[in-house]
């Protein structure tokens, strides 16, 4: 089969390599969109190492099943479906509380076990046992079925800062992820400001509903968050890896509010953080990485019922042999999301 195969740092090849066969217990899915995450990128360009090389990136899968292990009762060659990429134990202390993205004994897709930037992907069985192979509807595009994965980490982080109906959301950022937790916030009846210093973005915000947008490069954000919300957001979603900007940003959420930082930020970063404002401000500052099988389900029943268009979110569909192209332009800022069509 062909697939595009990471040896190291801006090194990416496309090439011919061995097709997956499913063992007992495990299901080989023909990939048919694998979306491009801002960790593949991060990955590419030396930020970020995966555990082992060389190696197939991509988490965001969706396909058909090509290939059915004995034991696997539940799926059917033929069968379109969506996968959950963390393969997590079921059993560990975090498990057992919901919490699959931080299992003590988690690997999955381009973690450990290789991903979907291939013709075929074989699925480990603890991820088959853990029922992380959702079937789709036969009128869910493929390409939609894999914005699942990216919708499912939004709805992880709103779920951890307790949002409700008419909550003033701050959102720093207006890339890709910034744009979902705009779905996010409007599917929960939350009111959205939109912060960011590219134009076109913002422009893109106010496309998909956002009540408020800010131009940093113009505007104070703090101050005009605080004139619009009077107190302060009920919950500030840092979209982006700046730490810079986090530290500058904080100020924006409202006593007792919550700072989730959910942009992942290059090793050795440091934020500094004055306690007696934490403290004084009742303030919870936490990270959400990654999401829980029930917040994948919910992602993909939002997509399946148009509830988050995130069609309106991809702007770019290409090759698997144009993948590193497409890394390019998203370090550049040309493309918003791109997905990959195989």
């Amino acid at each position: 089969m062909k697939a595009a195969v990471l040896y190291g740092e801006n090194d990416l090849r496309y090439q011919e390599v061995e097709t997956p066969h499913a063992l007992p217990g495990e299901v080989v899915i023909e990939v048919k969109a694998c979306g491009i995450c801002t960790t593949d990128v991060k990955i590419l360009s030396g930020e970020s190492t995966p555990r082992n090389l060389p190696t197939i990136l991509g988490h965001e899968v969706a396909g058909l099943v090509h290939e059915v292990g004995a034991g696997v009762k539940e799926l059917t060659t033929g069968q379109r479906v969506a996968v959950y990429p963390i393969a997590s134990c079921g059993e560990c202390f975090f498990c057992r509380r919901g919490r699959h993205s931080l299992c003590l004994h988690e690997f999955g897709l381009a973690h450990g076990a290789d991903g979907g930037f291939a013709e075929y992907v074989r699925i480990p069985k603890t991820l088959v046992d853990l029922g992380g192979i959702l079937p789709i509807k036969n009128s869910l595009s493929m390409e939609l079925a894999a914005m699942t994965e990216p919708l499912s980490c939004c709805l992880s982080a709103f779920r951890s800062a307790g949002v409700a109906k008419g909550d003033w959301i701050a959102i720093i950022g207006a890339g890709p992820m910034g744009l979902l937790h705009l779905l996010t916030a409007e599917a929960q009846g939350a009111r959205t400001i939109v912060i960011d210093v590219i134009p076109e973005r913002l422009d893109k915000a106010r496309e998909l509903g956002a009540e408020k947008v800010i131009d940093a490069g113009k505007t104070d954000p703090v101050q005009a968050v605080r004139s619009i919300t009077e107190i302060g957001a009920d919950l500030v979603i840092a979209a982006l890896g700046s730490t810079e900007v986090m530290e500058k940003y904080l100020p924006m959420v409202r006593n007792a509010g919550v700072f989730n930082i959910f942009g992942g930020a290059p090793k050795g970063s440091r934020l500094t953080i004055d306690p007696r404002w934490l403290h004084y401000g009742e303030i919870i500052l936490t990270g959400t990485f990654g999401s829980s099988l029930p917040d994948f389900k919910q992602a993909l029943r939002l997509i399946s019922t148009g509830k988050a268009p995130v069609e309106k979110i991809i702007s770019h569909r290409v090759s698997l042999d144009k993948l590193l192209d497409a890394v390019q332009q998203t370090r550049e800022h040309n493309l918003l999301k791109a997905v990959v069509l195989i």
